[in-house]
């Protein structure tokens, strides 16, 4: 022990430290003392503790003499892939170590596991590389990568602790997660927001990790890189605003690229994709559609499809079609609207006489949140059919025509109408059959007056039923009937008339006084008080020869009877006048001559003339 202070006492005063400069181009040596191994400690990044002078070594060495002795700490770096064998540094010499003598202190390494990465010389102390040295493996993590060694001599007891710094080497690529990268942005983002990207790794450290990042040329994007320490974090910026219906997927090419000789790099595509907003509006193809229907179509029949379509995609893009909210109650009874395909279909019965247009208000509304709307027109022309008859309508003037009327004397005035439109609407109207009377069309469109064109008489015919026609000019034509009842009203124009004249009356002698004799009797064609006749006897002066005031006629029923008794033998026959008046205004009458013929009765005995008796009679 003492000669082993002794040797380290010959060495420059102060920290025994030494810096040997490389060695064959590849190694590096420092020596150095630690006073106290047990402070012997590693720091944060591998580095080794505290040196201490050598002033603080002997008090600490005299008071182990009969113990372990610690010895030098020898550090040597070597970069890591280096040949298997390269020498890294011969630890006898450097520790002042008599090299004859290290095979009988059976000079070894004696430290952890790892002490396979390393060997040493027993014969001469050289330190050389036995396996592989991958920086990466050994020290991943740690910017500085040490391996500690613990290296033993005996005779006497000497520990010596080696630390061996693999530097870095270049030989790895910096290397994404992922090769592909999809990242979502909604088309309203503002400008200027930033979206973490994923960074590259690289294995190694220093200057040969990645050094910096790159874009591809693009319109809407740039790259802004954030320091966190030693690590470089990408960031896409937003530059320009998106527009997801000009361009949904934006391919981008982020590079990483470290910093060694030569330059490694790796590629990370990535894919912006657009996410839509509700930003558009449904669009029709037309702002007002029109189309003509034809009335009394089958229901379910197809109108018209309305279409609109909406750019935004999903939810934001599927339009619904629904009626306007005003629309007319009675409209939807007679239309339906499919919501998915836009159809328009006829739900009710159509009637051109009801409405002949149809204006309905159709909104489309995509699904988004919240929804957006636009409306459009649709224009339903309704297109006539012959589908109604005439109507005939009457405003009699008069049920009773008088058959003096005058010719042209209005009856009754005629009103057609016809609800069709153009010819479907237009009417001729005209009489059946052959009938005194005739349709003189009026000033106004299918306005009629029925008139006279004959003489009427009540007693030839007395009534008529006028069937009236009216037909439109549809195809086919559409036809009305109208019966007017008509009864021709009696005026005085006809005179009593006697069943015969004159008359004969042949009449018995000795007839009572008082009795009916006779009846005579006058029929008159026209009616009521018109045909009502009254009887008189056309009366003479009044004188003796006057038969006349012998004889009264019932003036209701024509009954004639004698006031006296008639004798053959003294009137043999007489004439009278009976005259028959109607109650007409003004009265009508006519009269008859009745010829009396008396007839002889045996009423009388004979008379002798001749001879007269004494007293002057016949015998």
């Amino acid at each position: 022990m003492l000669s082993f202070l002794i040797s380290l006492l010959r060495r420059k005063p102060g920290f025994l430290k030494y810096n040997l400069g490389r060695t064959s181009g590849v190694l590096k040596r420092t020596i150095s003392v630690d006073a106290f191994p047990n402070d012997y400690t590693r720091g944060n990044k591998g580095q080794r503790g505290r040196m201490t002078s050598l002033s603080g070594l002997l008090p600490f060495a005299f008071l182990f003499g009969f113990g372990e002795l610690i010895s030098a700490q020898i550090k040597y770096s070597t970069p890591e892939e280096v040949k298997l064998g390269s020498v890294i540094g011969n630890v006898a010499k450097d520790l002042g170590l008599d090299v004859s003598t290290l095979m009988n202190r059976r000079f070894r390494i004696v430290s952890g596991p790892q002490d396979a990465l390393f060997e040493v010389n027993p014969n001469n102390g050289v330190l050389n590389v036995h396996k592989n040295l991958d920086r990466e493996t050994l020290c991943d993590g740690n910017v500085v990568c040490l391996i500690d060694l613990k290296i033993v001599v005996e005779n006497p007891l000497e520990i010596h602790y080696v630390t061996v710094e693999i530097t870095d080497a270049n030989d790895h690529s910096p290397r994404f997660v992922e090769n592909e990268k999809v990242l979502e942005v909604t088309e309203n983002t503002l400008p200027g927001a930033r979206f973490q990207l994923p960074g590259a790794r690289d294995p190694d450290v220093g200057i040969n990790s990645v050094q910096r990042y790159k874009f591809s040329q693009n319109d809407h994007f740039n790259l802004e890189i954030r320091e966190s320490g030693e690590d470089k974090i990408p960031f896409l910026v937003l530059q320009r605003s998106l527009d997801r219906e000009q361009k949904i997927n934006h391919s981008l090419i982020l590079t990483a690229m470290d910093g060694g000789t030569p330059l490694k790099s790796a590629n990370l595509n990535l894919t912006v994709t657009v996410l839509d907003i509700n930003d558009n509006r449904p669009n029709f193809s037309k702002e007002v559609y029109s189309v003509i229907l034809q009335e009394n179509v089958a229901l379910e029949t197809i109108v018209i499809k309305v279409e609109a379509t909406d750019v935004d995609e999903g939810a934001n893009g599927e339009v619904e079609y629904s009626f306007g909210g005003d629309i007319n109650s009675k409209v939807l009874e007679l239309f339906s609207l499919d919501k998915h395909t836009g159809e328009i279909r006829v739900k009710g019965q159509i009637d051109y006489e009801k409405a002949d247009v149809y204006k309905l208000d159709v909104q489309a509304s995509d699904r988004g949140q919240p929804p957006t709307t636009t409306y459009c027109r649709v224009l339903i022309k309704i297109q006539d059919v012959n589908d109604n008859e005439p109507e005939i309508e009457v405003t009699q003037i008069s049920s009773l025509v008088p058959e003096d009327s005058k010719h042209g004397t209005v009856i009754s005035l005629i009103s057609v109408t016809d609800i069709d439109s153009g010819l479907n609407g237009k009417v001729k109207c005209s009489l059946i059959g052959n009938v005194p009377f005739e349709l003189k069309p009026s000033f106004k469109e299918n306005m009629y007056s029925l008139v006279t064109k004959e003489t009427l008489d009540r007693e030839a015919v007395s009534h008529y039923d006028i069937s009236i026609i009216a037909t439109d000019y549809g195809e086919p034509p559409l036809s009305a009937y109208k019966t007017l009842s008509i009864q021709v009203s009696d005026v005085n124009d006809n005179f009593p008339e006697f069943s015969q004249s004159p008359v004969e009356l042949y009449l018995m002698e000795n007839n009572f006084p008082g009795d009916t004799i006779f009846s005579v009797l006058a029929n008159d064609r026209d009616l009521n008080d018109n045909a009502a006749v009254s009887y008189h006897i056309i009366r003479g002066k009044g004188g003796h020869n006057d038969m006349t005031s012998f004889l009264n006629v019932n003036s209701d029923n024509g009954h004639i009877s004698a006031l006296k008794s008639f004798d053959f033998e003294t009137l043999k026959k007489f004439q009278f006048q009976v005259v028959a008046t109607d109650s007409g205004t003004p009265s009508l009458s006519s009269n008859v001559t009745v010829h009396v013929f008396i007839l002889d009765q045996n009423d009388n005995a004979p008379i002798i003339l001749y001879p007269l008796s004494s007293n002057g009679s016949a015998e």
